[in-house]
C-alpha cells in the first residue's frame, strides 16, 4: 500500500495541462471541462469534454478555464486539477503530492496566488510555482547552470515566452499573451477576407497543421475544407495553399519575432555573444510550425533551432524543480507563492 504520493511536475497551459513524474508525461489532456449547467457540475474533463465542444445542448457548458496562459475560471480549473491529479495516484495515498506548477513569467501576484490556490484545493500537499522559461530550459537540459547566456522562446497556444537564462536565472524576458490561437484566427481572418467564407478555429487549426509554414516552401500543399458562405450562410468549399498560410500568417509571426527581438534588445552584449554561438531554442506546440526556426534565424541573425520534445519540455522542467539537487540552485530564483 502506498502511502506517499510521487512528486509531479505540471505544465497548467491554456490549451493543453500536462503532469510530468521523473522523466516522462504520464498525463497531458485538453485544458477543457464540460459543465452540467443546473447541477453545476462537471460532467468531463480533458480530451472527452473537448470533444464536446459546439455540440451539446444549453444545459451543458464547454469551459475552458485558462486565457492568455492565466486561470480566467478559478473553479474549474480547481475540478480540472483534481481530477487530473487524481489520475496520477496508484493504490491507497493519504498525503496529496509535492507539485511544481508552470506560471508564465511576468504574471501579477493576483495570477501567481490564483495557481498557487488551485493547485493546493485540488489535493497537492505542498505547490511550488516555477517560471516557464526557467522549466522549459530544464526540461530542454539548455545549459543555464553557467554564466554563459541561453535563450528560450516557447510559442504556447495562449501565450507567447521569450527569455534569457544564466545562473538558474532569468535575466530578461518579454512574454506576449498571444500564441497558437492568434494563428488560428489569422486564417480564420484570411479565409473570410479573401474568399467571404467563414471557417471556425478547429477547421484553421488543421490547416494550419496540415499545411502551414512561416516560410514560403519549395513544394506547396493545398487543402479543401468546407465554411460557410458569408453573404447566403450555405456550406461552401474552400481551398488554401500554403503560400496562402504564410501570408495569412505574417502578423502573428512578425509579433512572435519582435518579441524575441525585445529580449535580445535589453540583453547584456555579453550574454548576446553567448547566444549567437549557443543558438535560439525553440519549444512549445507553436515551435512545430515549418519554417519558423529559417523565418526567426533571418529576423533575429542568430540561429533557430527545436529542442527535443517541444511540447513536454515545460512539465518535465518542472518536475526536476523538485528534485534535491536542483531545487538547492533555483530556489532563489521560483516566483513566490
Amino acid at each position: 500500500m502506498a502511502l506517499f504520493s510521487r512528486d509531479l511536475g505540471i505544465d497548467l497551459g491554456t490549451k493543453f495541462t500536462r503532469i510530468a513524474s521523473g522523466d516522462a508525461v504520464i498525463v497531458e489532456e485538453p485544458t477543457v471541462v464540460a459543465i452540467a449547467i443546473e447541477e453545476a457540475k462537471a460532467v468531463e474533463i480533458g480530451q472527452a469534454a473537448d470533444d464536446m465542444d459546439g455540440r451539446v445542448p444549453e444545459s451543458i457548458e464547454v469551459v475552458r478555464p485558462l486565457q492568455n496562459g492565466v486561470i480566467a475560471d478559478y473553479e474549474v480549473t480547481t475540478i480540472l486539477l483534481d481530477a487530473l491529479l487524481r489520475r496520477t495516484r496508484s493504490g491507497f495515498s493519504f498525503v496529496g503530492p509535492r507539485v511544481a506548477i508552470s506560471v508564465p513569467e511576468g504574471i501579477t501576484s493576483v495570477e501567481r496566488r490564483a495557481v498557487h490556490e488551485a493547485a493546493l484545493e485540488a489535493g497537492s500537499r505542498e505547490a511550488v510555482l516555477v517560471q516557464q522559461p526557467l522549466a522549459a530550459a530544464l526540461g530542454a537540459d539548455l545549459p543555464i547552470g553557467t554564466p554563459s547566456g541561453n535563450m528560450l522562446l516557447s510559442i504556447g497556444a495562449g501565450s507567447t515566452q521569450a527569455a534569457v537564462l544564466a545562473m538558474y536565472g532569468i535575466v530578461t524576458s518579454e512574454t506576449m499573451r498571444a500564441g497558437g490561437y492568434a494563428m488560428d484566427e489569422a486564417i480564420v481572418s484570411y479565409a473570410r477576407r479573401k474568399y467571404g467564407v467563414i471557417i471556425g478555429p478547429r477547421v484553421a487549426e488543421q490547416i494550419k497543421i496540415r499545411i502551414g509554414a512561416a516560410v514560403p516552401q519549395e513544394t506547396g500543399d493545398s487543402v479543401e475544407v468546407q465554411g460557410q458562405d458569408q453573404v447566403s450562410g450555405l456550406p461552401r468549399p474552400l481551398s488554401l495553399t500554403t503560400d496562402e498560410v504564410v501570408e495569412a500568417l505574417q502578423e502573428p509571426l512578425a509579433q512572435i519575432a519582435e518579441t524575441a527581438r525585445r529580449v535580445l534588445e535589453k540583453t547584456p552584449p555579453e550574454l548576446v555573444s553567448d547566444i549567437i554561438d549557443h543558438g535560439l531554442a525553440l519549444c512549445g506546440g507553436g515551435a512545430l510550425l515549418r519554417g519558423i526556426d529559417k523565418l526567426l534565424t533571418k529576423e533575429l541573425g542568430i540561429p533557430a533551432y527545436l529542442v527535443e520534445q517541444p511540447r513536454h519540455v515545460v512539465a518535465l522542467g518542472a518536475a526536476q524543480v523538485l528534485t534535491p539537487s536542483v531545487y538547492a540552485v533555483v530556489r532563489r530564483n521560483l516566483p513566490p507563492s
